[in-house]
């Protein structure tokens, strides 16, 4: 039983993250015929023609299958001798080399901090859409781990102390949204200043998003999408995360910024915008959290399991909470399943958030869910049944600085655990789920899928 349950685990992570491969997102939805981009097979609504310069440009975990695919939709126009180039910025071990598109590896794999090498890739991707002319068209690549990946700071911040700050704000359980805020408020690029910084056209932005809800100015920190950074927002965060020491330059520079008042950017609905000089702007969501859910689901139900999906799960919940509630829930399905013999499962998204000590061990916010799940149960005293399985993954591959997607609890797991002696409750309050699940052979690893859409949750009950 438990070898099977496994299994069907497995099938369910691969039809998730192969749902959000990026390659076949782009090529579905996209393609080129003589002069014209078309979008689902329709000209693109803002005439995005091909006739002149075509610019590649942008940043996160599947940059880099966005390129290849643009690179091949693009082919009848290579041939046809376009001058079609770009450069995009990505985690170590996701780059390759691609015809036309420049691919550079910006940051360690794991640290999801900005870099020296990434601004100065996000440098020169300003300059290349700034030299573009009205002719041009430029298709900038928004996906997910994108906010490190494209930086430039703002003149009076320096990027030590914004990795100062985004470091402690992760540290201190910031969530997705409050982090894409501050750093907003700290970068020249973010906040449509990419857009900005463009001289087509022209430009269409393709999103991959790893935000909840997909609010397209917090995906990457939207470079894109117009929205005046608030800087009052941002110092709120700050003051909420006992944040406002630990780089009082950020600090004063967001005083500074507060105290101007600015006006909020008018944009039209769905990222249909123009920037001052003229460049009319495009966003297309090609796939998020809730793609790949959904395909988990429908892999669950190919298995004969009966479903239930969650998409709107809150983005600030606290690891331990939704390991916690997991093994509540899980506790409710087995028994279902044992009533009526009909295999269950749920499948839901999110992107849980840890508050980590000072003395903290090693793992990731994945990793962290299951073991306070495992943990969850065996404060109840019940033995964990072979019939079910709870699993926790980042579609990127990467939970925290470790080489695992996340972790898998099943009875085996639960069993060998017990047997190694480890006092659980101290390894949740440390963070330090790694060891514990490696020792349990509770760790998924899938290494780095080239994809990123935040966390898919799975809880699988047989009777």
């Amino acid at each position: 039983m438990t070898a099977a349950i496994r299994a069907d685990m497995a099938h369910l992570v691969e039809a998730a993250i192969a749902a959000v491969r990026p390659e076949a997102l782009v090529l579905h939805r996209l393609a080129a015929a003589g002069e014209e981009l078309l979008l689902d097979g329709q000209p693109f609504p803002v005439a995005a023609g091909l006739g002149g310069r075509i610019v590649v440009v942008g940043g996160g975990k599947a940059a880099v299958g966005m390129a290849a695919a643009v690179e091949a939709m693009l082919a009848p126009a290579i041939a046809a001798g376009h001058d079609v180039r770009g450069l995009v910025s990505v985690p170590a071990g996701c780059g390759r080399r691609l015809n036309h598109v420049e691919v550079r590896e910006t940051r360690p794999a794991g640290v999801n901090l900005p870099t020296v090498a990434a601004v100065a890739a996000t440098s020169d991707m300003r300059n290349t859409v700034a030299a573009l002319g009205p002719n041009d068209l430029a298709i900038v690549i928004v996906t997910g781990g994108g906010s490190a990946l494209l930086e430039d700071p703002s003149a009076d911040v320096t990027l030590d102390d914004l990795i100062a700050v985004s470091r402690f704000l992760s540290a201190a359980g910031a969530d997705i949204r409050e982090l894409n805020l501050v750093r907003q408020a700290l970068s020249r690029v973010k906040a449509g200043g990419l857009a900005r910084a463009c001289g087509a056209g022209r430009l269409v932005a393709l999103v991959l998003s790893d935000v909840i809800g997909d609010p397209l100015d917090l995906i990457a920190s939207g470079p894109c999408m117009p929205a005046r950074p608030d800087p009052a927002a941002a110092l709120a965060i700050l003051r909420r995360h006992a944040a406002m020491d630990i780089a009082s330059d950020v600090t004063r520079y967001l005083e500074r910024a507060a105290a101007e008042g600015l006006p909020p950017v008018a944009r039209e609905a769905g990222g249909e915008w123009t920037t001052p000089s003229g460049c009319r702007v495009s966003h297309v969501l090609l796939g998020s959290n809730a793609t790949a859910i959904d395909a988990a689901a429908r892999m669950a139900r190919d298995l004969g399991y009966d479903v239930t999906t969650r998409h709107a799960v809150p983005a600030s919940e606290a690891a331990e909470s939704v390991g916690r509630r997991l093994a509540t829930e899980a506790t409710e399905l087995r028994a279902a399943a044992a009533r009526d013999g009909r295999p269950r499962a749920v499948v839901e998204g999110g992107e849980a958030v840890v508050s980590v000590p000072r003395d903290h061990g090693t793992g990731g916010r994945n990793q962290q869910t299951v073991l306070a799940a495992v943990e969850a149960w065996r404060c109840v005293g019940d033995p964990w049944p072979a019939g079910l399985a709870i699993a926790s993954i980042g579609t990127d591959g990467e939970d925290g600085p470790t080489d695992a997607a996340g972790g898998i609890a099943d009875d085996d797991v639960v069993r060998r655990l017990a047997g190694t002696g480890i006092d659980l409750a101290r390894a949740v309050a440390r963070c330090d789920a790694y060891p514990a699940l490696a020792s349990a052979d509770g760790l998924v690893r899938t290494g780095p899928t080239g994809t990123n859409v935040a966390d898919v949750r799975m809880i699988l009950a047989r009777p």
